[in-house]
């Protein structure tokens, strides 16, 4: 019987890497996937799990966008995912209450993306604000806040929200070894030009488009930076890597 243990550390001073377990063992590698995923910031709210993909959502895409059309919905945050999500929302939705925990919207919002959601009619904004409690059966259907302020609650029908409260990369035991951008993702191909502080790249060949700054290792999903945090696009990236570590092997 083979027992799973997890990755504690990345040595990478030279090739073959080695993979540092946390039962202390070691793993040699020529080449690496890393697909660790991210993890996404939920507010403590009562049956939040329960309606996960049933009313509860961590992304913004257009298939949600058809399934609340015509509807009243909740927007949870006050950063940039939080306001385009509001935004892009607004074209479909009957009414977005765009819900933030603090009094004002984040500072790192750009003046352009504030104005669109303060002068969008069906975005309404909800100042030191949060959500306490969900309601419904085998789908979301209420929806209660309360403001921080004053004290007030408010229960709505409502069959969709979006918590947009940012991710956090599991990228810890890279730390020193790869191009990260400021939220702790993995820089891969040519976002790693943007980056102020990424590593000198070691070969004559400019790294492949999923590669990181390490040759022969390579970053898919979530835990990449400027993945879109779709299912299918990280299946997507999941294949193109494989023939890219064989194109990374064949150097060798």
């Amino acid at each position: 019987m083979m027992l799973a243990h997890g990755v504690v550390r990345l040595d990478c001073d030279r090739r073959p890497y080695k993979l540092v377990l946390d039962n202390g063992n070691t793993l040699a590698a020529r080449a690496i996937i890393i697909s660790t995923g991210a993890q996404y910031n939920k507010p403590r709210i009562p049956n939040l799990e329960k309606f996960e993909g049933q009313g509860i959502y961590y992304g913004a895409t257009y298939m949600e966008s058809q399934l609340c059309e015509h509807e009243d919905i909740v927007v949870v945050g006050g950063g940039n995912s939080a306001g385009q999500a509001a935004v892009f929302l607004s074209q479909t939705a009957s009414k977005v209450h765009m819900l933030v925990r603090s009094d004002q919207l984040s500072d790192t919002m750009s003046r352009y993306l504030i104005q669109r959601i303060e002068q969008n009619p069906t975005i309404e904004l909800h100042f030191k604000t949060e959500i306490v409690d969900l309601e419904g059966d085998t789908h979301l259907e209420r929806v209660t806040w309360r403001s921080k302020t004053g004290g007030e609650t408010s229960t709505i029908e409502i069959r969709h929200v979006f918590i947009m409260a940012g991710a956090s990369p599991r990228t810890d035991w890279l730390s020193g070894c790869l191009a990260l951008d400021n939220k702790g993702f993995i820089l891969t191909g040519r976002d790693m030009d943007a980056a102020t502080e990424t590593p000198v790249w070691p070969l004559a060949r400019l790294p492949q488009m999923l590669e990181t700054s390490l040759p022969g290792v390579f970053a898919v999903g979530d835990v990449r930076s400027g993945n879109v945090k779709r299912v299918a696009a990280a299946v997507g990236e999941g294949s193109i890597a494989i023939s890219l570590v064989h194109r990374a092997l064949a150097e060798l």
